[in-house]
């Protein structure tokens, strides 16, 4: 990993929270449409963009892809959906989850909450949980839809109408707050939803990213994608001391010197601001990003007192 390289690392990793805003701004860029209580309905609405951004949210600049994927489902002349399975497919190959760690204004969000000085808790016994987003990805977004439909033969969109927080907060809350009709409309099913995004707020101050970890069918795709994305991980084996301190940093639960592309990881970028020899960083193209000897094999290079110190 050449010096420029790994100074270009750790600088996008230094500024991933600045990224991620500007991310979040790109994608929600019509703002004066929360006053009006109105959606933009322009031809970048059949966009999709790359993060779970709700298409009901009155700023919002694309379509979710998740939302678009379960319309053509659930539509009552459902045929293979080229465009939108394309252009996961798309996004998965040339980032991966690093799209979930610096351009998902959802899971910003649930970053800016874990923030809150509360009490926090580790996700390293909940691990079997990360499982369940695949499960809701089989089932709530493309199962049901294709077939627990009715009498004209259209299937509902499960996830966004039953569990996605990402509707309420962006469409239903402000969308009813500037829309007295909206708000007379609001019944159970928003209180359901309302619950579900309480649920998630109070998680995400005590766990990090708990929606990305367990229940975003979106990241399940992304995380099916990373060991074959572009953007992966690298560990230097000349330079890896093999301290974990990479390990400790990771709050997605991943050691990256033995598993770099592993599917929970979404490149935020915690590993390699905690290395103190500046083993570890970002490369771009084919291949893997593994070296098994950083892992199997303790170098002889010894940490100077200050990057002990290091956090």
């Amino acid at each position: 990993m050449g010096k420029k390289f790994s100074g270009f690392s750790r600088l996008l990793a230094r500024f991933r929270g600045w990224i991620q805003a500007a991310a979040t701004l790109l994608t929600n860029i019509h703002l004066p449409n929360f006053s009006k209580g109105t959606l933009y309905r322009g031809d970048a609405k059949t966009v999709c963009v790359p993060g779970l951004n709700c298409y009901s949210c009155p700023a919002a600049t694309g379509a979710c892809p998740i939302g678009s994927l379960q319309a053509v489902i659930g539509s009552s002349k459902f045929s293979f959906s080229y465009y939108i399975v394309g252009i996961l497919i798309l996004f998965g190959v040339l980032l991966g989850r690093f799209i979930c760690g610096f351009l998902c204004p959802f899971g910003w969000f649930q970053e800016l909450l874990h923030k809150i000085p509360v009490k926090k808790f580790s996700t390293r016994k909940l691990k079997p949980l990360t499982y369940l987003k695949y499960v809701i990805l089989l089932v709530m977004v493309i199962l049901l839809p294709a077939l627990a439909v009715n009498d004209v033969g259209m299937g509902d969109p499960f996830f966004c109408k039953y569990l996605c927080p990402q509707g309420v907060l962006e469409g239903a809350i402000p969308l009813s707050i500037a829309n007295s009709g909206i708000r007379e409309a609001l019944g159970d099913l928003f209180a359901w939803k309302f619950f579900v995004l309480v649920a998630v707020v109070i998680l995400s101050m005590l766990f990090y990213r708990p929606f990305c970890k367990w229940l975003c069918p979106l990241g399940a795709i992304y995380a099916l994608m990373n060991k074959v994305s572009l953007c992966q991980m690298k560990v230097d084996k000349h330079k890896c001391v093999s301290c974990g301190k990479c390990a400790k940093a990771c709050k997605m639960d991943v050691d990256v010197t033995k598993t770099p592309n592993h599917t929970e990881c979404i490149r935020c970028g915690m590993c390699i601001r905690a290395c103190p020899t500046k083993a570890v960083g970002y490369r771009y193209g084919f291949g893997t990003g593994k070296d098994k000897a950083a892992a199997d094999a303790p170098q002889k290079i010894q940490l100077t007192k200050e990057q002990e110190e290091q956090p």
